[in-house]
């Protein structure tokens, strides 16, 4: 939602205008690697295993909820430990949510006020909140709730992107806070958000000793709460370019120095094609499609008098995100807020929850898990009804959870996409797709692997995202035959002196540049006309990557592309 979460003084407020544009039509682009796996990160990271989300080697679905604002639990003056910070408020909101089996907490790493702020002034960095902080994730950790936390914002609460905007003697609002994500007019903003976002993933927990970015208590950063490149023109609107760019340079700035957490880009998910708000230079699918970023995510306020949806309109609507997210962009979905308001919320909820589960979607969190002083549209305090509903939810995603990650949909998204999403949409929306029905992978057994019938052929795409010294890349094995193959083994050369730090889905040895790569239990059979997907993270020297000549499975060789 285009919400203003603001201090307990101000109220938050929806912007008036929304654009009624044309739609973006979809266009895959490869994904590399989610950010790591059960192989490549220690025990309790979070990763993406194709279109889902795994942990452990298992697959994993959540119930979540946000409280945005717990980083302002306590007076924000006087001694740290005691005064400036609430631990006892703080424990006593972490035993609720843990109550009501609150998976995944997505919360607030932001703000440029006096009043808890994290970076007062550009630079500045107040060690009193960032110590809060700490003690947030070891609350979350004690009991056993994971973190979304966002870097920052788009709106004006808490300062957000306007803040930024100001240091460097710029204008924010709307719309001339698009400044923000273009270099040509603020290369500053770049460069004090990517020092903001060093800061915070290279913090050492004064409670804990452990970095930022090495903490598996971290589910995912997102890298701004809904971003937009709005009204600077109708075909940025539609194509999302500039948001684009800054989404690929800052997700792999934060790749280079945090490989192993998740990483999302915190959209809305509005769009002309889904009837749910206008264009507004964020589209969901091509931003998303994004290397650096891991899953998809929308925010769907579907009883707003701007968007008026049914219950009915809305589950289309979420189908139709889930979807797109699993066949087009080829990641997991992340529905990262919602509520309504005005309704029976319980039916609603209710709803919505059977259809998601239904859908295949991997994560969900509610707009807003409160302790006091409910907001009267969408807060949701302890002992609410309608948390039987989501307790009831969050234990059938945690039954779906500890399987054998699904294989159902495939694991990348189109390998040949145009370089610029094509600007003329169709005239309606395209109906969301059913669901497919859910297999468990068959573990490999023990026999030798199965050779690919002479003739049927096999196929491989590796996309390669090179950063000079480093470099991943996501790879796709496709089985061109009418028979299963169980169990393989991919043989390749890499072209230079490249050497592999980690690998998901899969095991890997190396000889030199010679590599063979063998499945994990869960990627062991590729289905007649499948594919199975894997990744893997190295290291190299800049000018020397490149897509390896020739591939062998299981001694046969295969074709590229």
């Amino acid at each position: 939602m285009t919400h203003h979460a603001l201090t307990p003084t101000r109220r938050w407020s929806r912007p008036a205008a929304i654009l009624l544009a044309v739609l973006l039509a979809v266009a895959g682009l490869a994904a590399t690697r989610s950010t790591s796996a059960s192989a490549a990160v220690p025990s309790g990271f979070a990763y993406r295993c194709g279109i889902h989300f795994c942990l452990d080697g298992k697959a994993y679905y959540f119930a979540g909820a946000n409280t945005y604002d717990v980083f302002t639990y306590g007076s924000g003056s006087g001694d740290t430990e005691t005064q400036y910070m609430d631990k006892t408020r703080i424990d006593a909101q972490f035993a609720n949510l843990q109550a009501d089996k609150v998976s995944v907490l997505r919360l607030w790493m932001f703000s440029h006020e006096d009043w808890h702020g994290f970076e007062k002034s550009k630079g500045v960095y107040n060690e009193q909140e960032w110590s809060e902080f700490d003690y947030i994730i070891q609350s979350a950790k004690a009991h056993n709730i994971k973190l979304i936390p966002v870097f920052e914002n788009y709106w004006e609460a808490y300062g957000g992107i306007d803040t930024r905007l100001k240091w460097e003697g710029l204008n924010g609002g709307q719309p001339g806070r698009a400044a923000f994500f273009d270099k040509s007019r603020c290369p500053g903003c770049f460069t004090s958000y990517k020092n903001y976002v060093n800061y915070a993933l290279n913090r050492t927990n004064h409670y804990s000793g452990i970095k930022y970015k090495d903490d598996p208590a971290i589910f995912a950063w997102e890298l701004m709460n809904e971003p937009r490149y709005q009204d600077q023109s109708t075909a940025e609107n539609v194509n999302g370019t500039t948001l684009r760019a800054w989404v690929d340079e800052m997700g792999a700035y934060i790749k280079g120095i945090d490989p192993n957490h998740l990483l999302g880009a915190g959209l809305e998910g509005h769009g002309s094609k889904y009837g749910f708000g206008g264009d507004e230079g964020n589209p969901f699918v091509y931003v998303q499609q994004s290397p650096y970023i891991d899953f998809t995510s929308a925010h769907p306020y579907p009883t707003e008098s701007w968007a008026n949806l049914t219950l009915d309109q809305t589950k289309k609507l979420i189908r139709a995100w889930i979807s797109d997210s699993h066949d087009v962009v080829g990641k997991p979905f992340f529905m990262g807020e919602f509520n309504v308001q005005n309704v029976d919320r319980s039916t609603w909820w209710n709803g919505l929850y059977t259809d998601f589960e239904a859908a295949g979607g991997d994560g969900s969190a509610f707009w807003w898990y409160m302790d006091r002083q409910v907001d009267p549209n969408y807060g949701v305090l302890a002992g609410a009804p309608e948390l039987s509903v989501f307790r009831a939810h969050s234990g059938r995603m945690a039954a779906k959870s500890g399987t054998t990650p699904p294989t159902d949909g495939p694991t990348t998204p189109p390998t040949n996409p145009p370089t610029t999403p094509p600007t003329k949409p169709p005239t309606t929306p395209p109906r969301p797709r059913r669901p497919l029905p859910h297999h468990s992978p068959t573990t490999p057994p023990t026999t030798p692997p199965t050779t690919p019938p002479a003739g049927s052929g096999c196929a491989v795409s590796y996309q390669l995202s090179d950063w000079g010294t480093s470099f991943n890349a996501d790879i796709t094995v496709k089985n061109r035959g009418t028979s299963a193959i169980n169990g393989w083994k991919l043989v390749f050369s890499f072209p230079g002196g490249q050497t592999i730090n980690s690998i998901w889905n899969a095991k890997a040895t190396q000889s030199g540049k010679q590599v063979t790569v063998t499945n994990e239990a869960w990627t062991g059979t590729i289905p007649a006309a499948g594919s199975v997907n894997f990744g893997l993270n190295g290291a190299s020297s800049p000018g020397t990557n490149g897509v390896p000549t020739a591939f062998t499975l299981n001694g046969q060789n295969c074709s590229i592309g």
